[in-house]
């Protein structure tokens, strides 16, 4: 599966990584691509080992907002 998520606050090259780091710390993430200028961020994912809801829960519980 493929997801394009929104993510507030991502100013520094520290802010990306931090996400890069929580999204692929999720079993089942299979690439991340990350646009810090848009605030986007693209994930592609097995949907049988994980869920849009668990990568979005694990981009908040570092302090980051998705919309």
């Amino acid at each position: 599966m493929k997801s394009t998520l929104k993510v507030l606050s991502m100013r520094t090259l520290k802010d990306v990584s931090k996400v890069r780091n929580a999204i692929a710390n999720n079993e089942g993430v299979v690439a991340c691509q990350i646009n810090k200028e848009k605030d986007e961020v693209e994930v592609v994912f097995d949907g049988k080992l994980l869920s849009v809801d668990k990568i979005i829960e694990s981009i908040e519980e570092i302090g980051y907002s998705v919309m």
